[in-house]
């Protein structure tokens, strides 16, 4: 989905590279968060509200008495009034710690950039009033965190440690949090998808099918889809550890090929069935995914 994007003072604090340098996992998602609204607000995308958690746009059949006039003056749109009821959700970051996340080709690893995501997610639910869990998990549950408005700071401690270790895979994990997670909610999962296209879209459609709106962000290290590979040598299978002896000028067309095939399947299974796919680069800035969390966030609003 294309989004308009105006330039804003914070882009930088955006950058990957940027927050790589930040210690603090609470400081970094802050920063993010505050520099992110703060471009959104001077940007020339009048998509939706800034005024989120309180507001949504208005549509035929709604009750106009709940329309806010006052946002009608600034914006010229009208937008109504929600309850809390309206706006607090369950929501739930699942991110994969297998080890093939770990992979960086620069100072970000996919795991990195997964968690810095993961905890701007948190930290801007969480000031939407959502009650927010976490989930990490490789070829089983690392760590869980069921949804609570009290839970940010014991999330941002498990995201500040979390670490890529055992070969994973996504149908044992997804199959237990889909009987954790009870109450329908917001599901966010965070991983580099290193399986099966049709394995990935059986595991995943679990969730869907108990009625939980969920995005997917397939993290890929920019080296990954670009194989920049020059000399001939040893390529290691992160999950397997097995040693693969690699000419890269031979393999290049054929290797871009079939991850273009796998993220075209992927993306392909995953939005028939009406959940959101967004393909991230751990070298770009975090403002896609903001954007695409939000977009998708205000429609799952107004089908409620």
């Amino acid at each position: 989905m294309a989004v308009a994007r105006g330039s804003h003072s914070g882009a930088q604090f955006l950058d990957p590279a940027v927050l790589a340098r930040i210690s603090n996992l609470e400081l970094l998602a802050k920063t993010v968060v505050d520099g992110f609204l703060t471009g959104l607000h001077r940007s020339p995308y009048l998509g939706f509200s800034l005024e989120f958690a309180e507001h949504r746009q208005y549509m035929p059949g709604d009750d106009i008495r709940r329309i806010d006039w006052k946002l009608f003056g600034r914006s010229d749109r009208h937008y109504i009034k929600l309850f809390e009821a309206d706006t607090n959700s369950n929501f739930s970051v699942l991110l994969d710690v297998s080890a093939s996340m770990s992979y960086g080709s620069h100072e970000v690893s996919k795991l990195d950039y997964a968690r810095y995501l993961a905890a701007c997610l948190t930290f801007f639910s969480n000031r939407q009033r959502d009650r927010v869990g976490l989930v990490t998990f490789d070829h089983d549950i690392v760590e869980y965190v069921p949804p609570s408005m009290k839970h940010l700071d014991t999330i941002l401690h498990l995201l500040d440690r979390a670490s890529a270790g055992r070969a994973g895979s996504l149908r044992k994990p997804l199959l237990k949090i889909t009987e954790l997670l009870g109450r329908k909610g917001i599901v966010v999962i965070v991983s580099d998808l290193y399986e099966h296209p049709e394995e990935i879209f059986s595991s995943i459609s679990l969730l869907r099918a108990r009625g939980h709106d969920v995005i997917v962000f397939h993290v890929l290290d920019p080296a990954e889809l670009s194989f920049p590979f020059e000399d001939s040598s040893n390529f290691e299978d992160l999950e397997t550890r097995e040693q693969i002896p690699v000419i890269p000028n031979r393999l290049r067309d054929d290797y871009k090929r079939l991850v273009a095939e796998h993220v075209e399947s992927v993306q392909r299974r995953l939005t028939e069935n009406r959940i959101d796919y967004v393909l991230l680069d751990t070298s770009k800035p975090l403002d896609l995914a903001l954007f695409q969390y939000l977009l998708a966030r205000e429609r799952w609003t107004r089908k409620r």
